[in-house]
This record gives structure tokens, C-alpha cells and sequence, in this order.
């Protein structure tokens, strides 16, 4: 699936993206799952549906309504759609993951994050992998872009390299926000990097990897399927956040029977109370 070129690329830089992993009728039933849970959240005025541990499916933005909605997340969809099941037992997102840590591949989550036109859905800087610790990082959060993605319409934005670097606490003067500091934040806004291209394009990106993004500011939306994928060895060492019946399935190759540790120490993360880590990451941190 990748070339050798891409794979030295995501372990220098840690992510790489690529055009054309799906084209529009391999997207074609994606999108329409995806529209039919929007025209849904049209009759709800908050987070509703269920995920395994009871909490919201779907979350929305404070401001959503009817006339516009602003539902930003889908929790565990291979849970209720076929169509996002199908890829995490075969295709690109797999065959990818794959060239990149081996042929064991355990799943952890997945999730749908959306920022629809005229809504104020932003990501904080953060690394996956301080949310979703496991055993060693051979982690992968891959996305899948549903739509064109554009610098205007709020693409991810990350740090090369910064895999290679410190695990930053998500904690501010006690409390568990879900984001880095603000030194850090000033340090990523620095260095970072869009990643943009057309929809069927895939994002891999290592979980140590600081990420965030800004608002969608165009006219259309933007939408990413998100998995994370780990090698069979590396086992999760916190609850998560985004349970699914299929959590911890080996989704190609084989149960290798063994765990595989790094050292590394990290603070433990928080299970949002709400329906997803947007609530964190908007908590107010105190002035002293």
C-alpha cells in the first residue's frame, strides 16, 4: 500500500498522506451514513443515542439546532453502520497500518469528527497516545478524509517530528483539560503543518504526534473517518474513551499472545464525563 518512500516519511515526520485510498463509490455509502446521523441530529437539542458504556453516540456543538446543525461526533460507527465495520477488516486503512508496524493489528476505537459550515468545532493541541496509552507506541491514528479537505475548511495541523519528543501532560493546574499548555500551544502553532487533499485521501499519523486544528471556515464540511490502530503486542492501559463491541478485536494477522513494553511514564488520562473530549478540552482552567 505504501512506498518506501511514505513509510521512511511517517517514522521521520510521523504521519504521511496520500491521495486516492478510496475513490467516490468506495466513499459513496460512508457519506450517506454520515448525512442520514446529521438530518437525525436535527431533532435533538443535545448529545443523544448510546454508546457501550452509556454515554452519548453523538455529540453536538452548545449551539446546535435544527436549522443548523453542528454535530462534530459520531463515537464507535462501525458499531452501527456496516459500511465503516467493512474497513477495518479490509482495505486501505488496514494494508497501510500494516506496511508501517507489521502484520498483528489490534483495534482500539474509532470515531467520525465533523465540522460542519457555520460551526465553531476546533481541536486543541494534544497526542493521541496520552488519551490512549498502551503498552509500547506502535500506535496508528489513521483518518480518512469523506471530503475535499482544505486549508479553509480547518484541516489538521501537526508538528513534524514531535513523535520523537516528550509525552505533554493534558492536566492544567489540576485540571484534566485534553490539551497541552499554553507554552507548548505557542511552540506548536510554530512549527506546524497542514495536512490537506481531496476526499478519499488517508492521513496516517503516529499517536505521539502533537496535532490539533482550527474552525471550518468554508462552505462545506469537513469530515474524517478516525480509527486507532495498534500492533497486536501493545496493550491499552486505560479505559476507553470510545468503547465498541469490536474494541481489542485482532482485525488482520493473528493474536501474537505476548505484550511488548516500553518505558516511558505518563499521567493517566480521564474519561470524559459527557460524550466526548470536546467537553474537556473546553473546561476552564483556573487563574491560580
Amino acid at each position: 500500500m505504501l512506498t518506501k518512500a511514505q513509510i521512511a516519511d511517517f517514522w521521520q515526520n510521523g504521519f504521511v498522506v496520500f491521495d486516492a485510498a478510496l475513490d467516490a463509490s468506495a466513499l459513496a455509502p460512508l457519506i450517506a451514513d454520515f448525512e442520514q446521523w446529521v438530518k437525525d441530529s436535527r431533532r435533538h437539542n443535545g448529545p443523544f443515542g448510546e454508546m457501550l458504556d452509556g454515554r452519548p453516540r453523538f455529540d453536538v456543538e452548545p449551539d446546535h439546532s435544527a436549522e443548523l446543525p453542528a454535530l462534530r461526533r459520531i463515537a464507535a460507527p462501525e458499531e452501527i453502520s456496516p459500511a465503516f465495520y467493512q474497513l477495518l477488516k479490509q482495505g486501505p486503512l488496514i494494508e497501510a497500518v500494516v506496511d508501517l508496524i507489521g502484520d498483528d493489528i489490534r483495534f482500539h476505537h474509532a470515531k467520525v469528527n465533523s465540522k460542519l459550515p457555520g460551526t465553531a468545532t476546533t481541536v486543541k493541541w494534544h497526542q493521541d497516545f496520552t488519551f490512549d496509552p498502551h503498552s509500547n507506541d506502535d500506535c496508528v491514528t489513521t483518518m480518512l478524509f469523506l471530503n475535499d479537505v482544505t486549508t479553509e475548511s480547518g484541516p489538521l495541523r501537526v508538528v513534524p517530528g514531535s513523535h520523537r519528543g516528550p509525552l505533554y501532560s493534558l492536566r492544567q493546574k489540576g485540571v484534566f483539560t485534553g490539551a497541552v499548555d499554553q507554552a507548548v500551544t505557542e511552540f506548536c502553532e510554530q512549527k506546524a503543518v497542514e495536512c490537506c487533499g481531496p476526499a478519499g485521501s488517508l492521513c496516517l499519523m503516529h499517536t505521539r504526534l502533537l496535532h490539533g486544528s482550527s474552525p471550518n471556515r468554508s462552505g462545506l464540511p469537513r469530515t474524517l473517518f478516525i480509527t486507532n490502530l495498534t500492533s497486536a503486542d501493545a496493550i491499552s492501559l486505560a479505559t476507553n474513551a470510545v468503547p465498541s463491541v469490536h474494541s481489542g478485536e485482532v482485525v488482520h494477522g493473528k493474536d501474537p499472545g505476548r505484550v511488548r513494553s516500553i518505558d516511558y511514564e505518563m499521567e493517566m488520562p480521564e474519561v470524559p464525563e459527557g460524550a466526548s473530549f470536546f467537553a474537556q478540552q473546553a473546561a476552564q482552567v483556573p487563574v491560580s
